[in-house]
């Protein structure tokens, strides 16, 4: 605990510098946080520093390198940067411009060849990737196009629909309130029908007279008249019959004249029964 407070404080005087130290609360729950924020911050403080030297290390080089290229080409073409015209300083610009946009080491044709070869096939990849997503945006915007239409005809349909039922609604109030009014009316008729009955059986009229009796007559009579149409055919055909005429030269036995009488007599009421 103690070895943690004394490096806590040497850390704090060491990132407050002149200022004072804020106050805070010591005891084991901060000083285990201001320990592991110090041994971070010293960690990242290594860090930053080995990076900055590395920095350092590669400046030199590149400067020791530059210095030998120009002594290079000094002593080879005795050529010198402050020796170039206005144009060639532009193309030595340019040059160096384009081996930065390309991240390559240097500036040599074994360098750009690759880097461009790479850079030409990602231009390839970027052109086909973009002609799949225009095509994958023409299909998308038929199908926008399809479905705004959709749901267009949709909108149409569902406000017809809507006027239809509102129709059909009118129409079935109207029904419902026809029938409940012909509902009414029906037991308004029932009861002054029952009251009225009532008060004919109470004046001593005769129960065959109702109409409902009458109605039950009726149907009875048109039943037996259209049992009687096949019986006056049947007895038309006797009517077409000759006379027989008895003269006074013929005469019947009385007992065989018995018969016929008898024979016609119940030819008759058969007739009659059945009309």
């Amino acid at each position: 605990m103690e070895e943690k407070l004394s490096r806590v404080t040497l850390w704090l005087k060491k990132t407050f510098g002149d200022q004072p130290i804020p106050q805070y609360e010591v005891n084991s729950q901060t000083i285990d946080i201001l320990y592991e924020l110090a041994e971070c911050n010293e960690t990242r403080d290594r860090d930053v520093s080995l990076l900055m030297d590395d920095m350092k290390q590669k400046t030199a080089e590149y400067e020791s390198e530059v210095s030998y290229l120009q002594d290079l080409l000094m002593e080879s073409v005795n050529l010198s940067l402050s020796s170039l015209s206005s144009t060639g300083s532009s193309y030595l610009n340019a040059l160096v411009d384009s081996a930065m946009a390309l991240e390559i080491k240097d500036t040599s044709l074994a360098s750009f060849i690759p880097a461009i070869n790479d850079l030409t096939s990602e231009l390839h990849t970027t052109e086909s990737r973009n002609r799949e997503m225009e095509l994958e945006l023409t299909n998308l915007r038929k199908k926008l196009t399809s479905a705004l239409v959709l749901e267009k005809q949709l909108q149409e349909d569902l406000k017809k629909t809507e006027q239809h039922l509102a129709v059909e609604k009118a129409k079935a109030d109207s029904r419902t309130q026809n029938m409940k009014f012909l509902k009414d009316k029906s037991e308004d008729f029932k009861i002054r029908i029952k009251a009225a009955e009532e008060q004919l059986s109470a004046s001593g009229m005769d129960p065959s007279l109702t109409h409902q009796s009458l109605v039950s007559l009726s149907e009875k009579l048109t039943e037996l008249k259209q049992q009687t149409v096949p019986l006056k055919k049947k007895l038309e055909s006797y009517f077409d019959l000759t006379p027989v005429i008895i003269s006074s030269a013929f005469v019947l036995p009385s007992g065989i004249l018995k018969e016929c009488l008898e024979f016609l007599a119940k030819i008759s009421k058969k007739m009659v029964a059945q009309i």
